[in-house]
């Protein structure tokens, strides 16, 4: 059994795409500014592994691998608890940054089988995983 989930989201972020890049780059970070990513670890120069947690109580287990770090995209492939992949757009928004999201996953095995009867409450949990991103990457892309 799988699942399928398409997540998209817009957002203003108020720093300029160049501190809002290098934030998004630092992947062994995230956990420093990003209150739902439990821990990173480096797998070499265009891998990592990544332990995610938001409000329901269960920790993804993943392992992102780089596709594109140009300026303007951000796009890794995700595999383990979830297959698929993750895409950041950054275009420049007056003196911020617009920041759009475009997410295509599949999930299999207990959350696939959950996700029949769970799918509202598993997009909420996505949501609010996003919403600790962006408070997050707008305090550490300004500095703070």
């Amino acid at each position: 059994m799988r699942a399928t989930y398409t997540f998209s989201g817009s957002w203003s972020v108020p720093a300029p795409p160049s501190a809002v890049h290098a934030v998004l780059v630092d992947l062994e970070r995230y956990p420093s500014w990003w209150p739902q990513v439990v821990a990173v670890a480096s797998l070499g120069p265009d891998d990592a592994r990544v332990l995610c947690r938001s409000v329901l109580p269960y920790t993804l287990d993943l392992v992102l691998h780089a596709v594109s770090r140009s300026p303007a995209r951000l796009e890794v492939a995700v595999s383990g608890d979830l297959s698929g992949s993750v895409r950041f757009s950054l275009t420049p928004s007056g003196p911020g940054t617009r920041l759009e999201l475009a997410q295509e996953v599949e999930v299999d095995g207990l959350l696939a089988a959950a996700s029949s009867v769970l799918s509202p409450v598993l997009r909420w949990n996505h949501h609010r995983m996003m919403a600790g991103c962006v408070d997050g990457l707008a305090s550490a892309a300004a500095g703070g």
